[in-house]
């Protein structure tokens, strides 16, 4: 059980999502909730509130009357579920669902507490509102994809649930909720906010460090099949350098290491003194596919965790407007729902993540070109050569796959396109660039098993599963469990997807 307070971790975060952690709501943050509410509703009284009193965007300049003010949140609700595309993941909205709660739990909503306590039984119960990819510019927030959450909290909409798309209505009659009632302003609460492009950034950093996981450990296992020297890995020189992140690659990969009986020692060959060749048969140096890993993975790595810590930062923020500030009995307006940050970080995270799937393409290609490795049969083929073709086919898959990666990392941040009247003058692109991300990610799990299983095939025509690390022998292991050691042809789409799932899950 984890219990919103003051502040919520990245990893309690991660635990709901992905841990399945029930969430619960502290006496702390109810009561913060609605001295919240009931100061708005005071203050509010005789006063111009952008949202309250007032329409929306460019239309903020017109008064809606008291008796109108109640329906124009629920106006603003139905009109902006607008969305398109394809329905996000539901662990996707789950992050986005515990995002705004937690940003709405900080009391600068003005928003009644039972709004909250249900958006906690959504994330308990399961039920996963419709929210669709397109739609957002995340200027005024997700407002488009927001609205769909909304919709489900006044009871409208749809939702899915235990593996159903049904409409809200039926699936709150059978777990027993109550829509909410709004009461001042829960439809702009709830709409003005990042906690899309938030949420879906949360997952995408999850998946990205399992991706760098893999990639390190891929890494390691190609140094081992070619018997690599260590000093590339070495702490000596890689403590040369200043980054962290390259750094604690390198600790990482001579762990994984350990125990290998492949890896070489520079001083027990080349340095000997024994070597008189005029021409070395050996290579002296490995191609930077395998010996530049700690510089290539360690920018990864240091992305990565900098993206972590600006997304902490921002589910445990305010990022509506106006921000109700009961402390100082005030309003203030502003722009705390324009998602720049997220949106920068996302467009550096694809690029990082395009990176390693550059790498594992190229140690691929490494793997498969028999005139640069010198040690394998092209294509990795344990048939007949000529007859049979190995890996070829899934080349051409990897390939492609890295290349779309490498078209989708174009920024997203730049590409602002004023709306809205052009009250929305300038826009973060936020939301396109978390979703864009994701496809990012995804197809780097693709290219990552296409990898593993030429990996784990090479390991068999090189016979060195009793040579290779512990840590390598385990992941060999696993994957033979899933895919057969194949010589003839076969159909590879299934394996690659067994594989993928494998990486994606384990």
């Amino acid at each position: 059980m984890s219990t919103l307070n003051e502040y919520l971790s990245l990893t309690e975060f991660e635990s709901i999502i992905f841990g399945n952690n029930q969430v619960a709501i502290s006496d702390a943050v109810s009561d913060r909730v609605k001295e919240s509410f009931d100061f708005l509703k005071e203050f509010s009284v005789n006063k111009i509130i952008y949202g309250v009193n007032t329409g929306f965007g460019p239309m903020a300049q017109y008064r809606i009357n008291e008796e109108d003010q109640i329906q124009l949140q629920y106006n603003l609700i139905r009109s902006h579920a607008s969305g398109t595309g394809k329905p996000l993941s539901p662990v996707c909205v789950k992050a986005a669902i515990l995002a705004r709660l937690n940003t709405l739990s900080l009391g600068n909503s003005g928003v009644h507490p039972s709004l909250i306590h249900l958006m906690k039984e959504l994330i308990n119960k399961d039920i996963t509102p419709l929210i669709f990819e397109h739609g957002g510019v995340g200027a005024s927030g997700d407002l488009v994809q927001l609205a769909h959450l909304a919709l489900v909290l006044i009871g409208e909409g749809e939702v899915f649930y235990k593996g159903e798309r049904r409409a809200t209505q039926e699936v709150f009659a059978l777990e027993n909720l109550e829509p909410i009632k709004v009461e001042i302003r829960e439809g702009l609460a709830l709409m003005n906010g990042t906690s899309v492009m938030t949420g879906i950034g949360v997952v995408n950093v999850f998946h990205a460090k399992k991706l760098l996981d893999w990639s390190l450990k891929f890494s390691c296992a190609i140094n081992e099949m070619v018997q690599a020297y260590d000093d590339h890995f070495s702490s000596e020189l890689n403590d040369t350098k200043h980054h962290k992140g390259q750094r604690e690659v390198a600790t990482k990969m001579r762990a994984n290491l350990a125990d290998s009986t492949l890896i070489r020692k520079r001083e027990d060959h080349l340095y000997s003194g024994d070597n008189t060749e005029e021409v070395f048969k050996e290579k002296v140096q490995e191609y930077y596919s395998l010996r530049c890993v700690p510089q290539i993975l360690g920018p990864v790595l240091d992305t990565i965790n900098n993206v972590a810590t600006i997304l902490e930062d921002e589910f445990n923020s305010a990022n509506d407007n106006p921000i109700i500030d009961v402390k100082n009995k005030h309003v203030y307006h502003g722009g705390n729902f324009h998602g720049d940050y997220i949106s920068l970080e996302m467009d550096k995270l694809k690029i990082v993540i395009t990176k390693l799937t550059m790498l594992s393409e190229r140690q691929l290609n490494y793997l498969l070109n028999s005139k640069i490795n010198e040690i394998l049969p092209p294509f990795v083929n344990l048939g007949t050569l000529g007859f049979n073709f190995g890996m070829q086919g899934v080349q051409f898959t990897a390939t492609s796959t890295t290349a779309e990666n490498q078209m989708l990392s174009n920024p997203m941040y730049i590409h602002s396109i004023p709306n809205n009247n052009d009250n929305q003058d300038i826009v973060s692109m936020g939301t396109n660039a978390a979703v864009i991300t994701a496809k990012v990610i995804e197809n780097a799990y693709e290219v990552l098993a296409i990898e593993l299983i030429t990996i784990v095939q090479a390991i068999d025509y090189l016979e060195q599963k009793d040579k290779i690390s512990t840590v390598t022998k385990k992941i060999y292991d696993d994957i033979r469990v899933i895919i057969p050691r194949f010589e003839k042809d076969q159909v590879m789409y299934p394996f690659v997807q067994k594989v993928k799932e494998y990486l994606m899950n384990f």
